[in-house]
């Protein structure tokens, strides 16, 4: 027994000198000096310095000195690829041309060792791409108190593969959480994008006066302090600027020219100014473009090499032939290149349809989950009603999917966010823009490493990977919710030190909401069934005892909560996060915007059952004349979802109850909002589609059917292509329309329901007709 022992512990102990002899052991940066290159160019070249020291001091108390000399040991060398030594000692080179290093932003991380040093080298193609590396170096390196470590073998080399990397960090009220940050909070987050390859930041100086309780200093102010940051960490600095003044007037035009090259002439960086065509705004680009080449020249007198760009944001078809056949007749040079964001034409016609001498920039909504130009697919009911639109919402793998589809078509990206709620997107874009081939895991346990810690890099990625699980598939059968919980309640006790850290606390938050919506669902649907139940006996006891006992049950949910514990974590969560980093999650404590603005502890328990629908519904029907039309009322009520044998029900945007339904993504939430969010519609009606899709098989072709359909205005229905008139047409939320089905259509016992769009340009997009409820119903 000892000598099978000792014989595995001899196998052990060679494999693992072995991989030492093979891979080499770990550099220890310990005790290390940083010199620094003369061609550094200043600011930045300090930036990067105090980024290394700052930021290894507070992960291992650790400060790196600075040194002119190769006086210490171990050296962390900032060199730039053109050098050809560093005082006295060969920059290491490569042979060949079209290297990374070489290239604009990119850099080589490389270690050389001798008998008594040991040197690790960061050689950027330009004082950028020093800080990249420096940024790679931060988040690959094993930390811990008193100690840094790199793994060998070292040599990295790389560049971006998109040369805009960039994310909107707007200081206005609409913001969830950047409103009420001091410059220091902004810098400190500009730095960690920076360390993820992050190259722009854009603001929003002008439009509309947005101002907020929580302001640290003026707008004015901090957005010239923004700018001046990006100026220190040598990143591009954009500014977002709409007008929604008549641009056909003179005098509108010249007020805004003025107060454009009044915030231009006092920026002391600024590299490109985005104006959005059509949102806000209605100028036609007959009156844009002659603005905007107005614009540049007072742009340029303060910033030479500044680009101006252009969105067709909400233009029509006119508009946007109007638009290309200005380019081609004129190839206006003072044009630096076109934003594609929401609400624009596709990104391939735009490329395609764009001359090659412009430039081609994404303006991806990385901040919301519904009413986007990229929705949550398959997301449950309860999600969107009590997290909304912008929620906290880690989505890796879908956002890298979805650049992925864009990256070779645009040049780059600067993403529309609201708050830090959206931080594990923003450092997806960035890494993806980077590097489109990179691991989804490879980003998160780097971000994870970097931000919680080396232990946890693993198990924060998977912990993240969990978060964006939950969201997939109808809640109440997600098994996995549960399992994420638990495993991040683990890391929550084991990990108390990270209790000051708000991305870990919104990721922790996350679970909890997860699971008290999930639980929350179950019990609340359980009581509305029972309740239905008691309604069916109102023809015995009579609709009055029914209504108060169905009442009496669904109002449980709030006269006999469940996971009171779990709420309480919850309410101190997002008090912490207010605290911590500015999160705003209801109106009333912490100051929103307004409830679709991240108010998620505002709707914690907004109702996953019908209670308030039914509380006004019966008082109606205790108002009617006898006890046969209160029954008949009853009736639909409680058979609302179960229309009977042979019969079926679709909830169109509840993927627990739409079986029939093919779409995948929900237009919106918006009826959900109406009243500040506290709506008493139907939760069915809450929610809608435009265009859903329906698909029918196993049709008893021997039956006669009607469609019933319940929304908002019209229905412009079709069944296997065919138009429909209706026998039923009302419009109003709830109300019915009925359709009957000719009988050939459904002799092959299949059928497919799709819907036209009604013209409706001349509403706003929130009065849109929509469908909520679909009945297939046999006669």
């Amino acid at each position: 027994m000892k000598k099978t022992y000792l014989f595995k512990a001899l196998i052990v102990s060679f494999l693992l000198s072995s991989h030492a002899l093979l891979f080499g052991q770990p550099i220890d940066l310990s005790k290390s000096t940083i010199l620094a290159s003369p061609s550094l160019v200043s600011p930045v070249k300090e930036t990067a310095i105090r980024v290394l020291q700052e930021e290894v001091a507070k992960r291992t108390s650790i400060t790196f000195p600075l040194s002119k000399h190769w006086d210490k040991s171990t050296i962390i060398a900032l060199a730039i690829s053109k050098d050809e030594n560093l005082d006295g000692v060969k920059v290491p080179k490569r042979a060949g041309t079209n290297l990374p290093e070489d290239k604009s932003e990119g850099y080589r991380i490389v270690s050389e060792k001798s008998k008594d040093k040991t040197i690790v080298w960061i050689i950027g193609a330009d004082t950028r791409g020093v800080l990249f590396g420096i940024g790679k170096l931060l988040r690959t390196a094993t930390m811990t108190n008193h100690k840094i470590n790199l793994e060998e073998p070292l040599d990295f080399a790389t560049s971006p593969m998109q040369p805009i990397r960039g994310h909107q960090l707007g200081y206005r009220n609409h913001a969830n959480s950047y409103d009420a940050w001091d410059v220091k909070k902004y810098e400190q987050y500009i730095r960690d994008l920076v360390v993820f390859g992050t190259n722009a930041v854009e603001t929003i100086p002008l439009g509309d006066r947005d101002d907020s309780v929580l302001f640290t200093i003026s707008p004015e102010e901090m957005n010239i302090r923004i700018s001046e940051l990006c100026a220190l960490y040598g990143i591009d600095y954009w500014v977002w600027t709409p007008v929604s003044a008549d641009l056909s007037l003179a005098s509108k035009q010249e007020a805004e020219l003025n107060r454009a090259e009044a915030f231009y002439k006092s920026c002391p960086k600024l590299d490109n100014v985005f104006f959005p065509g059509g949102d806000p705004g209605e100028n036609h680009p007959r009156d844009v473009l002659p603005f905007l080449q107005k614009l540049n020249d007072r742009l340029h007198k303060y910033h030479p090499g500044a680009g101006v760009w252009i969105s067709l944001q909400g233009f029509n078809a006119e508009k946007i032939d109007y638009f290309y056949s200005y380019l081609e007749k004129n190839s206006p040079a003072w044009l630096k290149g076109v934003v594609t964001g929401p609400g624009s034409p596709p990104i391939a016609e735009t490329r395609f349809r764009l001359p090659k001498q412009y430039m081609h920039r994404n303006y991806p909504d990385i901040t919301h989950n519904v009413r986007c130009d990229y929705p949550m697919q398959n997301w449950d009911q309860a999600y969107m009603l009590t997290i909304g639109r912008e929620g906290i919402n880690p989505r890796p793998n879908q956002y890298a999917k979805i650049h992925a589809a864009s990256a070779k078509l645009t040049d780059g990206f600067v993403s529309y966010s609201d708050g830090c709620h959206d931080d594990v997107n923003k450092v997806t874009w960035s890494m993806k823009g980077w590097d489109t081939e990179l691991d989804v895991n490879e980003i998160l346990t780097d971000y994870c490493r970097y931000f919680f810690g080396s232990s946890l890099a693993k198990k924060g990625a998977d912990g993240i990977n969990a978060l964006e699980h939950d969201w997939s598939g109808p809640i109440t059968t997600n098994g996995s919710i549960e399992t994420t919980f638990e495993f991040w309640k683990k890391l929550e006790s084991e990990n108390p030190q990270l209790l000051t850290n708000w991305r870990w606390k919104m990721l922790v938050l996350r679970s909890y909401y997860d699971t008290y919506q999930h639980r929350r669902k179950i019990y609340e649907q359980k009581l509305e069934r029972q309740a239905n139940k008691i309604l069916r006996t109102a023809a015995e006891i009579g609709s009055e005892k029914a209504m108060s006992l169905a009442l009496e049950l669904v109002n449980q949910a709030e006269t006999k909560p469940i996971n009171t514990d779990i709420h309480q974590k919850i309410v101190k969560y997002c008090d912490d996060l207010f605290k911590t980093i500015g999160l705003q999650t209801d109106v009333e404590h912490y100051h929103a915007a307004n409830s679709q603005r991240g108010c998620i502890l505002q709707f914690v328990n907004y109702p996953l059952n019908n209670r308030w629908w039914l509380a006004d519904e019966f008082k109606k029907i205790k108002l009617m004349s006898n006890e046969a039309q209160k029954l008949d009322r009853l009736t639909i009520i409680r058979d609302w979802e179960n229309p009977g044998p042979g019969s079926f029900y679709d909830d169109v945007s509840n993927i627990e109850s739409s079986p029939h339904v093919k779409t995948t993504s929900y237009d919106g939430t918006d009826v959900a909002w109406w009243n500040g969010g506290n709506t008493r519609e139907r939760l069915s009606s809450q929610l809608f589609q435009i265009e859903p899709i329906l698909e029918y098989n196993d049709l008893d072709f021997t039956s006669k059917y009607i469609i019933r359909v319940s929304g908002l205005g019209d229905a412009l229905i079709r069944v296997d292509g065919e138009r429909l008139e209706p026998t039923v047409y009302n419009k109003g939320i709830g109300e019915f329309k009925a359709f009957v089905i000719p009988r050939a259509i459904t002799q092959d016992g299949k059928m497919r329901v799709t819907f036209d769009r009604p013209e409706e340009s001349h509403l706003r997009w929130s009065k849109y007709s929509h469908i909520s409820d679909v009945w297939l119903i046999k006669k």
